[in-house]
């Protein structure tokens, strides 16, 4: 064996010494993340908020609740709808003649009547007419007076055979003749009075006048098809609105005992109530492709706040449940058994009782079976209850809380959080 390898056979043990180090600093690596671990890990479990406190709290108290009492009362029933309000009369005034328009005497949204008048047409041509027809009926009068004395003069001489009877004939029928010429002229003279009426223009129906559609100096003619104005009757007015066939029934029920419904018209936010009227008729038939029909209800809109082709809620009152039993619906709870609610026992435990619905208003509901006067019910904190939990009443002015805070403790964070 020559030096080097003597060497190398010395040298084989020192290679562990070597490594050494290197497995030395992968466990302190390894101890140190260990450490940042279960570092991390206390820190997640000290910032995580503690679990929400069930209804019964931590210490087991009774979950707080808001009750209620079920009284007897009335009940409106009433179906709501949603409207359109409608005139009585739209009225487009066009001219019956043809003629220059002298003058305006309306002012644009002005509020007329009946027989106001809107507007005039140079009369100046039917009044030419009028004289030209009165001078006809004055000459053909006159022809008449003569035939007629002729007649009678004739009608002597026949009597004494001293004309033949053919000339008494011929003057009868020139009598009537002249007489139909009278009545002809007598018409044309009532025309040119009626072209005279024509050339002033009035108001057929009391309303609001609309934008003007024709400037004074215009020439106008009965063919004009926009017209002079638009006249729009608004005192009173209606509402036309439609309802699902299923309430017809109770309707026709009410209308054929002579009862007189009354309709409340509300803003499109149903907040402000805008007029009170009645309801006047109903359509005659039900539109197959909605399934609803039409009805009309009138109001007097004295203070103008029902505006034509205004959209409003319509609340039409059919009837009234009177001494029902009525509880609020906050009471009702739907679920496995159907519509019930949690009757209060007097040992302020609850108790699950089916209820049958009436009629409903508002906030407010009847209770057709299930319940008697005196009940009580709660209104407030029934998600958290079961049949026979008990309970604790609290004000309902007070904040609902879902479970005990201790006091210098922030709600919703576990004990010691920082």
């Amino acid at each position: 064996m020559d030096d080097n390898t003597k060497r190398e056979v010395k040298a084989a043990p020192l290679r562990p010494m070597a490594d050494a180090p290197v497995s030395k600093r992968r466990r302190v690596i390894w101890i140190v993340l260990g450490l940042l671990v279960v570092a991390a890990l206390v820190w997640w479990i000290r910032q995580s908020p503690a679990p929400q406190s069930s209804g019964r709290g931590a210490a087991g108290a009774a979950p707080p609740v808001v009750a209620a009492t079920a009284q007897k009362g009335d009940i409106d029933i009433a179906f709501n709808a949603l409207g359109t309000v409608t005139p009585l009369a739209t009225v487009t005034i066009v001219s019956q003649i043809s003629g220059q328009l002298t003058r305006v005497a309306f002012r644009e949204g002005q509020m007329v009547k009946q027989g106001d008048l809107l507007a005039e047409i140079d009369s100046r041509p039917y009044e030419l007419a009028l004289q030209n027809a009165q001078g006809q009926l004055a000459r053909d009068e006159a022809l008449l007076n003569n035939a007629q004395l002729d007649l009678a003069r004739y009608t002597a001489l026949v009597a004494q055979n001293a004309v033949p009877k053919q000339t008494l004939d011929t003057q009868k029928s020139l009598v009537q003749q002249y007489q139909g010429t009278v009545v002809t002229d007598q018409a044309t003279i009532d025309t040119a009075k009626l072209n005279i009426v024509y050339c002033h223009i009035t108001a057929p129906v009391s309303g609001r006048v609309g934008l003007r559609l024709v400037d004074q100096g215009n020439y106008v003619n009965a063919s004009t098809a926009t017209g002079l104005v638009v006249i729009t009757q608004v005192q009173p007015i209606t509402v036309i609105f439609t309802l699902p066939e299923d309430d017809l029934p109770p309707i026709l029920k009410q209308l054929q005992a002579n009862a007189t419904l009354s309709a409340t018209a509300f803003d499109r936010a149903g907040t402000e109530r805008l007029a009170l009227g009645t309801l006047t008729t109903l359509d005659n038939q039900i539109d197959t492709t909605t399934g609803t029909f039409k009805l009309r209800a009138q109001f007097a809109n004295d203070d103008f706040k029902l505006f034509p082709n205004q959209f409003v809620n319509v609340r039409l009152l059919v009837d009234v449940l009177h001494d029902a039993t009525v509880v609020p619906s906050a009471a009702i709870q739907r679920g496995a058994p159907g519509t019930f609610v949690y009757l209060i026992n007097q040992d302020n435990s609850v108790s699950v009782r089916k209820v049958v619905l009436g009629p409903g208003e508002a906030e407010r509901v009847s209770i057709s079976s299930g319940l008697a006067p005196g009940d009580r019910v709660v209104i407030d904190g029934a998600d958290k209850l079961r049949d026979g939990a008990k309970i604790r009443l609290r004000d309902p002015n007070a904040p609902a809380q879902t479970g005990p805070t201790p006091a210098g403790r922030p709600r919703g964070r576990a004990p010691g959080a920082q």
